[in-house]
């Protein structure tokens, strides 16, 4: 396993009205990130807020080219990102313990967090297709260039780990600084993670190992 330091590249916030960062995504343009009543957006480049969404999201958020997913409660819910709209709405796989969420190969996958696994879901139906056991506690969870990555933090410690998606062993693992949790994370399908800092309210960007980063 290849074990390296966590490398930050810049810390966004701590936003206004924010007690503590859930779930991120990224459509392209905008990180979301969940705040617990809201769904609020920032412009990666300048930090700046974007607006906001009325609606319930205690845990991970996903974005499947058009539509977010998002977390609350027992159930992941399907919303319209220009209006709020809620669309459709499935289980989610560990009736109130779910964490991470991400988009990937056409299903929705689910962190499981004290459960430790991560499960690929049918986003129509909510049946659950497959599970992955890890040995952390599982907080954010994605995909990258066919990597499957996720976030811990357990015992005050935190990383970011590559696994096996077959096996659930662990490839890789970025290290965080101590104090420094992932309550979320996200790929921005190139060089950065985007990882939800709790109830520090920020949201930070760590360089995706092996990639090269331009100036933030």
């Amino acid at each position: 396993m290849k074990h390296t330091v966590a490398e930050i590249i810049r810390e966004y916030g701590p936003f206004p009205d924010v007690d503590n960062v859930h779930g991120v995504s990224f459509d392209g343009r905008r990180v979301w990130m969940a705040t617990g009543a809201r769904l609020n957006a920032f412009d990666p480049d300048t930090g700046d807020v974007l607006g906001s969404l009325d609606v319930a999201a205690d845990a991970g958020t996903a974005f499947d080219g058009k539509h977010l997913f998002q977390i609350a409660n027992a159930v992941i819910r399907k919303i319209d990102p220009k209006t709020g709209e809620v669309l459709a709405t499935i289980p989610a796989p560990g009736d109130g313990g779910d964490s991470g969420l991400a988009w990937a190969e056409g299903c929705l996958w689910v962190g499981q967090h004290r459960g430790r696994k991560i499960h690929q879901v049918d986003p129509e139906t909510g049946t659950v297709l497959g599970t992955i056991e890890t040995d952390r506690f599982v907080t954010g969870v994605t995909w990258v260039d066919g990597e499957l990555w996720h976030g811990t933090w357990e015992d005050n410690e935190s990383d970011i780990r590559r696994i096996d998606p077959s096996s659930g062993e662990v490839l890789e693992r970025l290290a965080m600084p101590v104090g420094t949790g992932v309550s979320g994370l996200e790929s921005d399908g190139g060089d950065r993670f985007f990882c939800g800092g709790g109830d520090s309210a920020t949201v930070r960007s760590i360089r995706r190992p092996g990639r090269t980063t331009a100036a933030s």
